[in-house]
């Protein structure tokens, strides 16, 4: 189909011309907005392109730079020389505990004169016991004593008198024989006498409990109007000069790193206190069931040392080189004590270690680290073996 169009232009100098002519009609006009925005769009990428042409440069990946990789400070401890420390548990008790029981035929106790928590000296009276019965039998026996001391001496004044009448043949050599003979048996008879009655009076004061050596009582076993007898249970406990002592348990291994006369601090379960001690006897056999020893500590006297009580013992050891890292560097699980290592390529690994004694800086690491890791201070626990971390420095 022919239809006549007419197209109109104004020249720059604002003279219009026309143009008049016949076309044929093949496709519809494209919009002006279309147009325009394609224009608009293309304009942008030349932008943009010129833009990065400028910088001179490329489009950097987002996550090239591990931004997205959480933070964990590391230190690098290095070794360091670290006083060797033993820390064993164990219990109090006197070092030489001395039982004290009735040493004599024994007898209704009257009067108990001390008390758990005393002090004694040696050959005080610790209790009376009824002694009635034997005073008389001492009485008694005193009373041959002078039974025999009179037949004594009638003996001797017979022998005096035959012998007076032995120059005059009245009597004979037999018969002052036979009178010396009698005044002998005499004086010996109160001999025995005396010694009787010294044995007697031996037994009585040996119904008095009395104290064996200077020291502390630890327990009174007896009430007053209790009956005793020979092979009773002990009456009284003393700990002999108030001497205390410490059985610490320790493994073999920490055995052989010790010898007598090594220094130790006690700390009494319960107690803020310490208390400076000695080793004074290392077992000379180990438990076959527990493979422990035991290291024997001698203390002085303290009234909070009370034996049977809980205790731990920090036993000096000798200076040893290692690793220290404070406790929150250190992780436990079942399979035992690990820390984590930032390595090269800022990925975590986990590293099995053993750990030490407890210094005032933290934990002595003795196997497992040189020292020259990179090792994550905190948040370990909150990592995984081969997790990618942005490492920090730890701030001086």
């Amino acid at each position: 189909m022919n239809y006549e169009t007419t197209i109109r232009a104004e020249a720059a100098d604002g003279v219009s011309t026309e143009y008049t002519g016949a076309r044929t009609l093949s496709a519809p006009a494209i919009p002006r907005w279309l147009i325009v925005g394609g224009l608009g769009v293309f304009g942008l990428l030349l932008a943009v392109a010129a833009w990065f042409a400028l910088a001179g440069g490329e489009p950097v990946a987002v996550d090239d730079d591990n931004s997205q990789a959480p933070s964990v400070t590391v230190v690098t401890p290095g070794t360091t020389t670290v006083g060797g420390e033993i820390e064993a548990p164990g219990t109090l008790a006197a070092r030489r505990p001395m039982p004290v029981g009735v040493v004599g035929e024994g007898g209704q106790v009257l009067r108990v004169t001390v008390d758990a928590g005393d002090w004694v000296q040696r050959g005080q009276v610790l209790a009376v016991i009824d002694r009635s019965v034997q005073v008389q039998q001492a009485e008694a026996q005193s009373a041959q004593i002078e039974v025999a001391r009179a037949d004594a001496n009638l003996a001797q004044a017979n022998l005096d008198r035959a012998l007076q009448l032995v120059a005059r043949g009245f009597v004979s050599k037999a018969d002052v024989d036979r009178l010396t003979a009698t005044r002998d048996a005499a004086a010996a008879r109160v001999k025995v006498a005396q010694a009787q009655l010294a044995e007697q009076r031996a037994r009585n004061e040996r119904l008095n409990i009395y104290a064996p050596a200077t020291g502390y009582v630890l327990a009174r076993n007896v009430e007053p109007g209790q009956t005793v007898g020979a092979g009773a249970a002990a009456l009284f406990t003393i700990a002999s000069g108030g001497e205390m002592e410490m059985l610490a348990q320790l493994s073999e291994e920490q055995l052989a790193k010790l010898s007598v006369g090594t220094m130790a601090t006690i700390i009494p379960t319960g107690s803020d206190k310490q208390f400076s001690g000695q080793i004074w006897q290392i077992a000379p056999v180990i438990d076959a069931t527990t493979r422990q020893g035991t290291a024997r500590i001698a203390l002085s006297f303290a009234p909070e040392l009370r034996p049977g009580g809980f205790a731990t013992a920090r036993i000096l050891s000798g200076n040893f080189t290692a690793t220290v890292l404070p406790e929150s560097a250190v992780l436990a699980d079942s399979d035992g004590s690990y820390v984590y290592i930032v390595g090269d390529d800022n990925k975590v690994t986990r590293r099995a270690v053993k750990t030490g004694a407890v210094t005032a800086q933290g934990l002595a690491i003795t196997e497992g680290l040189t020292g020259k890791e990179r090792i994550v201070l905190k948040a370990g626990g909150f990592l995984n073996p081969g997790e990618t971390v942005n490492p920090q420095p730890q701030k001086k």
